[in-house]
């Protein structure tokens, strides 16, 4: 089993061209002919193309090196060299590069998933063929094929999903997205369960575990992160590391365990820690979730955490018994929604 890899550093290579060459023609009956040096071939190409069943970058730590095959040698009787083959580089969607020298973005691959043509094979070389002319009936001159380039990169996965769920650990976040969708994460009753960032489909329809009309029928992706600690941003836990997985969402749901002693504070928290890694994560649309709704005491500490946050969005959920999934739906859903243009 592959292990997750959200980061990678590798060397990509373009090919050579070929040589031209330098020949002439002859034959029995033609001891003079003209110059029939042929082109050498033109380089391959590196090309980062999209595979949308990679979930992870691993791959790119097994193989750091990624060279195009060089172009052949032209010869003689006019004879063309053989192109080099492209050399193609598989990443999940989401995937960005970077030059590895200057952190300098190259591509997004969250906005655009076609190939990606990054280092052009080098041409080549003229055969003596072309060198021919009324004054130099038998050149002797062939140009040498251009090189390819070669250049570090480096590459992130940035996970595409239209909501994030962001809680401290143990707050329900696996819990839901199995309930929700067609994930399976790791589900246990003690922190830090989830180590990777996990996608699940939401269906929102008929047939959906949503359970929406018709009418509303979609898909909406849920990204769930490793749980946040209280000094997460200071290098603390293990979230703050995969916060970059949901840079790209519509919206975040923050999910406070209602069986904690410190749920009026939790959400200050995690907004707190957000900001430390970046602003724009604060700014996106958000709903306070209530979990573990079917404990003793939570529907008066969601009251609490209601008056407490009058102007925030804020429900509550129990994964156990289903009570408010519908209504979290429906909000996760006009969230999408809101965000895509019309």
């Amino acid at each position: 089993m592959q292990k997750f890899a959200d980061e990678a550093l590798i060397e990509v290579s373009s090919g050579s061209g070929g040589n031209g060459c330098v020949a002439f023609y002859r034959e029995k009956y033609v001891p003079r002919g003209g110059p029939s040096g042929g082109d050498g071939g033109r380089g391959g190409d590196a090309i980062f193309t999209i595979r949308r069943n990679l979930r992870t970058l691993s791959h790119l730590r097994y193989k750091q090196n990624y060279k195009a095959e060089n172009g052949l040698d032209g010869s003689g009787r006019n004879r063309h060299g053989r192109n080099g083959e492209d050399v193609l580089i598989p990443l999940p969607p989401g995937s960005v590069i970077k030059d590895a020298e200057t952190g300098e973005l190259i591509r997004d691959f969250g906005k655009d998933e076609k190939d990606f043509v990054f280092l052009k094979g080098g041409n080549g070389g003229w055969g003596n063929v072309h060198f021919k002319s009324s004054v130099n009936q038998a050149p002797r001159k062939a140009l040498p094929g251009k090189p390819g380039e070669k250049r570090r990169v480096q590459v992130e996965l940035q996970m595409l999903a239209d909501v994030g769920l962001v809680g401290f650990p143990n707050a329900g976040k696996s819990s839901l997205l199995d309930k929700f969708t067609n994930a399976r994460p790791r589900i246990a009753p003690y922190p830090f369960t989830t180590k990777i960032p996990n996608l699940g489909v939401l269906t929102l329809g008929a047939g959906g575990k949503a359970g929406l009309s018709e009418d509303s029928a979609r898909d909406i992706i849920i990204a769930d992160i490793p749980g946040l600690i209280e000094g997460a941003s200071e290098g603390l836990g293990l979230g703050i590391r995969f916060l970059k997985h949901i840079s790209r969402t519509a919206g975040l749901a923050f999910l406070i365990d209602l069986g904690e002693d410190n749920y009026l504070e939790a959400f200050d928290t995690l907004y707190k820690e957000l900001d430390a890694f970046s602003e724009e994560l604060t700014l996106k649309r958000r709903v306070i979730v209530g979990t573990k709704l079917d404990l003793e005491n939570a529907e008066s500490r969601l009251e609490e955490l209601k008056k407490k946050y009058p102007r925030e969005k804020v429900l509550g959920i129990s994964v156990f018994s289903g009570l408010g999934l519908q209504d979290l739906a429906s909000l996760l859903s006009s969230m999408v929604e809101e965000e895509e243009p019309a």
